[in-house]
């Protein structure tokens, strides 16, 4: 996410005959909300983290739906999602969804 980010911040801050141009606000100030003094900017690394902790825990509350019937048969067949001890291979959509539940289970639990 950090390539989203660095596009915005080139596109914000530029550069100019070949030179960078001046960085008015540092880009942490900048993905404050207004109601702080930000320019309101989403944090492209924290909104995808909740997105993958999101898709984590619409597997958890949905074990009947399409997608966790097919992920639950392929990586973890005879076990509890939250059971289970995952291998570190697998499709990025996978690691990603894996990422999201190790961000649910810190939360909720404080593992």
């Amino acid at each position: 996410m950090t390539g989203v980010s660095n596009i915005c911040r080139q596109y914000l801050w530029g550069v100019e005959n070949g030179k960078k141009t001046m960085a008015w606000m540092s880009w942490d100030k900048m993905t404050l909300p207004k109601s702080m003094g930000g320019m309101g900017f989403r944090d492209m690394r924290a909104f995808n983290q909740a997105l993958l902790a999101k898709q984590a825990w619409r597997l958890l509350d949905t074990p009947k739906s399409l997608c966790a019937r097919l992920l639950k048969a392929k990586y973890f067949p005879s076990g509890h999602l939250l059971d289970t001890v995952f291998p570190n291979s697998g499709y990025a959509v996978w690691k990603g969804v894996l990422y999201g539940l190790e961000l649910l289970k810190k939360e909720l639990y404080g593992v």
